[in-house]
């Protein structure tokens, strides 16, 4: 019951802040208007794009759609007629550059009065780009492999990206020209910050942090001091609406697991820090708490070796726990990524038990040394204990579920 249990539920938070939904609810509260220029970007753009289609039907007069490979196809019934651009996450691609120059010009496109509705979900920092002059493509994917590994927070990543970019901090305002613009955004940054949502394209970024800046590699810190700052950013900000959360996706779980009899525990503050110690440190203090589902949400953060293997941060904090749970009886815990994938790879994270361990070494692997490499995912492959569900059409960071019966 343990593990099937905790799936049932992750989905459950996973469905209750799924784009399709969220955007068709929020879409039936408009008031009547002009027609819409309808723009989605990021990994749950095809589905927010969808639920606002299904809702608004005619009054959409046209509709871009900028997603990773791969997450369309679910919702391409109800896109038929849109223009859609898949391109690459999590490093941008020459698909992501061609990406940004088609909203630049999907923009300048419209007439003057035109109106828009920008939707963002995570994913539309790598997805969609126009670097300033002097970073080309393969600048733009050094950078970004190198903040990824780095071990830096979200907010961290975004502002480095920010600095070399025509679209994000708010520079897309001075395309937009002052014309009515709405933007729902699918949260996937603490705080629900819009500025970081998706690098903030049409929020100003925040004042420079007092602390200064982390430390930068040498060749970074140049780029950065060879790029100029751009300007501060003038007019009004259009109004930003956070459609769905975190929050919303871990209440959701809550609610599920009592209204079928389970105790259920929500725990705060936010997930936060290096994955593996993270789950060291959850799967210890699982032992302490009372018998019930425990739930908490959040994104953890994994320090790249030179070569790392495959995996991604749900599955090094998966396999760091099930250390922790080896032998141990009626106790199992789910990391998931809400957008249905972990890191580079396919799979959206991994439920482990106390039968993890030995499962895995029975093929011969060892735990530790697959943590050692950042290749977890080879290691819960091997004992069976892979996650998959395809695109979601959400991204609110990811789920962590426990059960003690």
């Amino acid at each position: 019951m343990c593990r099937s249990l905790l799936l049932e539920l992750g989905m459950t938070g996973i469905d209750a802040v799924r784009g399709d939904r969220l955007v068709a609810a929020a879409a039936r509260e408009l008031p009547p208007g002009e027609r819409l220029q309808l723009i989605a970007v990021g990994k749950a753009a095809a589905a927010m794009a969808a639920g606002a289609r299904r809702s608004l039907g005619k009054r959409v007069a046209r509709t871009l759609v900028i997603t990773k490979e791969g997450h369309v196809a679910p919702w391409s019934a109800e896109l038929k007629g849109a223009e859609v651009i898949e391109a690459g996450h999590p490093l941008p691609t020459a698909a992501s550059l061609r990406a940004g120059e088609r909203l630049l010009a999907f923009i300048r496109e419209a007439g003057e009065e035109a109106e828009f509705l920008l939707l963002i979900s995570g994913g539309t920092s790598s997805l969609l780009e126009a670097p300033v002059e002097g970073v080309d493509l393969e600048t733009l994917q050094r950078v970004n492999r190198w903040l990824l590994g780095s071990g830096l927070d979200i907010a961290q990543l975004n502002a480095v990206r920010r600095r070399i970019s025509r679209i994000k901090g708010g520079n897309l305002l001075q395309v937009l020209g002052g014309r009515t613009t709405r933007v729902w955004l699918i949260s996937d940054v603490p705080g629900d910050d819009p500025a970081v949502i998706g690098s903030g394209p049409c929020y100003p970024p925040p004042s420079p942090d007092a602390g200064g800046e982390p430390a930068y590699p040498d060749w970074l810190a140049e780029l950065l001091q060879r790029v100029p700052r751009p300007p501060a950013i003038e007019g009004p900000v259009p109004e930003h609406r956070i459609l769905g959360n975190l929050d919303m996706a871990c209440r959701a779980v809550v609610e599920a697991a009592r209204q079928g009899g389970h105790a259920a525990h929500y725990h705060r503050p936010e997930l936060d820090g290096d994955a593996e110690q993270t789950g060291l440190e959850l799967a210890a203090r699982l032992a302490g708490l009372p018998p019930g589902v425990h739930v908490w949400g959040g994104e953890t953060t994994v320090r790249l070796p030179p070569h790392p293997g495959r995996g991604g941060r749900n599955q090094q904090l998966a396999l760091a726990a099930a250390t922790v749970l080896a032998g141990s009886e009626g106790r199992c815990m789910l990391a998931i990524g809400t957008d249905g994938t972990d890191g580079p790879t396919e799979d959206a994270g991994a439920l482990v038990d106390g039968g993890t361990l030995a499962r895995g070494e029975a093929e011969g692997l060892s735990a530790a040394e697959h943590l050692r490499r950042a290749d977890a995912g080879r290691f819960l492959e091997a004992s069976g204990d892979l996650v998959s569900t395809g695109p979601t059409g959400t991204n609110v960071r990811d789920l962590l579920l426990a059960m003690k019966e």
